[in-house]
């Protein structure tokens, strides 16, 4: 009878694993949903109530949907983000759509670089554990 317990307690904890660890898989998150990556009408406060609705983890992947010559899509530092400064991004892509995968924990803010795109709205932060 304890054998059996204690092999239904094994079983159970690698199910709870397995569960767990499926649970944060790599997911697809599509930028702004249907709203896709544009210069939104709420402004920038669509962006972060689309995010805030989100759970990211390392090797999710964010879908920015654009056409090319539109948009783009930057990852910036901080400073840049928040002054909307796009002089200096860590990296930029003009091709819509563009796949970034989140390749680390932590906080990274996008913004489109089009002159008043960004102070339009067109800019994301995340952060993450």
């Amino acid at each position: 009878m304890a054998r059996k317990l204690s092999t239904l307690v094994v079983v159970g904890a690698i199910l709870f694993a397995l569960i767990q660890h499926v649970s944060m898989a790599q997911q697809t998150h599509v930028v702004g949903d249907t709203l896709g990556w544009t210069v939104p009408n709420g402004g920038a406060a669509s962006y972060s109530t689309w995010a805030a609705r989100k759970t990211f983890v390392v090797d999710d992947i964010l879908v920015f949907n654009f056409r090319s010559g539109s948009h783009s899509v930057a990852e910036v530092s901080k400073g840049a983000f928040d002054s909307c400064n796009t002089s200096s991004p860590i990296s930029i892509s003009t091709n819509g759509p563009t796949n970034i995968t989140l390749s680390s924990a932590g906080s990274h803010y996008y913004l489109c670089t089009f002159p008043s795109h960004c102070t339009l709205g067109q800019k994301l932060a995340i952060n993450f554990l």
